[in-house]
């Protein structure tokens, strides 16, 4: 049987390993839609290979562009928002949500609210409106498929376990490019240096996320959601060979753990097989006698404190996480335009969480109010960093 995919974020690097996948695997599925940012080239590149019958840019300004580079090929086109919205909503039988950052949030959802099955490696999704999302999903039908390497891991680990007899999830951190770095290098850190991830290549805003360990909590915040885990059954262990992605831990004491070479694919093939384990051409077998040796450390949260915030908004519930993934958008941006240092990002961060706790108490109750609560922020955050 041939299935239908549809890949919201074609262009970014889960984008691109999702296409090497289904380019493997072109006897098991055709490509319903594909999305991207703002490379009408690169995105037409990707709807020609995977021969799909929609392509959709976020960037209004690309259409036409978008629409001569695809002319003659009988792949159909739109820009905007709305377009990505068609693309989310397409029939497919399983949607690849990876657009970056809270701009996911609208596709996604629409998709989830339509019962597909979605392959979810938009995090933010459920850090912004996990209890909404998870909610309508509920509501819907729809499956959540985590396609996050902690995520996917966790999800095969637990197996057919029964979650009330874990007691620990545990998601595992490269520990970035300055893991071993005194804080007063860390803080005179360029954005380039940041970005240098040791064992992934995720894409600029990613990897600074790494580098702050702001990525691991916001995958504490997605396993929460994801699970139905409370924050004290997770935890965040430094393995700098990303080789065990997560752990779960089992009230006799028991751990079972995923491990594999570091390489996105793994979890990418896995939601696309739906429970059937597909081949990867030029995969790496893992060697445990080649590799020596695993280590693990305790994150350092004095030196990297976007984790203990992050920590600190997933217990705080409500709104907090919606705020602080709003304000580090915004934060990280600047420090990637050079405008603010790397310690700047967790301090505006930390004053945005303050500022608007008494204001938006409770969790969002929908998405558009997730939103809503994102833009608020984010002009607070862009004001806050111009005083």
């Amino acid at each position: 049987m041939t299935l239908t995919v549809s890949v919201l974020g074609a262009t970014g690097s889960i984008g691109r390993s999702t296409a090497d996948l289904l380019d493997q695997h072109r006897d098991r599925f055709r490509v319903g839609a594909v999305a991207g940012g703002r490379d009408a080239a690169a995105l037409a590149r990707v709807a020609i290979d995977l021969r799909a019958q929609f392509a959709a840019l976020a960037d209004p300004a690309g259409g036409p562009a978008l629409k001569e580079a695809l002319a003659g090929t009988g792949i159909a086109s739109g820009a905007g928002p709305s377009a990505v919205i068609e693309a989310a909503t397409r029939e497919a039988d399983l949607v690849v949500a990876a657009v970056s950052g809270a701009a996911g949030l609208a596709p996604t959802h629409a998709a989830i609210r339509l019962g597909r099955t979605v392959a979810l490696a938009n995090k933010e999704s459920l850090v912004c409106a996990g209890a909404a999302f998870m909610r309508d999903a509920a509501r819907s039908g729809a499956r959540i498929l985590p396609m996050d390497s902690e995520h996917s891991a966790l999800a095969q680990a637990i197996g057919a376990g029964r979650i009330e007899d874990v007691t620990r999830m545990t998601i595992t951190a490269s520990g970035g490019p300055f893991r071993t770095a005194p804080r007063e290098r860390i803080a005179a850190a360029t954005a380039a240096e940041a970005a240098a991830h040791p064992t992934w290549s995720m894409g600029m805003k990613i990897n600074i996320d790494s580098a702050t360990m702001m990525n691991k909590g916001l995958e504490l915040i997605e396993a929460h959601h994801l699970f139905s885990v409370e924050p004290e059954r997770l935890d965040v262990v430094v393995h700098p060979q990303s080789i065990i992605h997560a752990l779960v831990t089992w009230r006799d004491g028991a751990v079972t753990a995923e491990l594999y070479l570091p390489d996105m694919r793994v979890p990418i093939v896995h939601c696309l097989g739906l429970g059937e384990r597909l081949s990867i051409a030029r995969g790496r077998p893992l060697d445990l006698a080649a590799t020596g040796s695993l280590t693990f450390e305790k994150p350092d949260e004095e030196r990297f404190p976007c984790l203990r915030i992050a920590k600190a908004a997933m217990a705080a519930g409500g709104a907090q996480p919606t705020v602080m993934n709003a304000a580090n958008e915004i934060a990280v941006a600047a420090f990637i335009a050079g405008r603010i240092g790397f310690y700047d990002i967790a301090a505006l961060v930390e004053r945005a969480c303050e500022h608007h706790a008494p204001r938006f108490p409770d969790a969002p109750a929908d998405v558009d109010e997730a939103l809503a609560i994102d833009a608020e922020v984010r002009t607070w955050s862009q004001a806050a960093l111009a005083a």
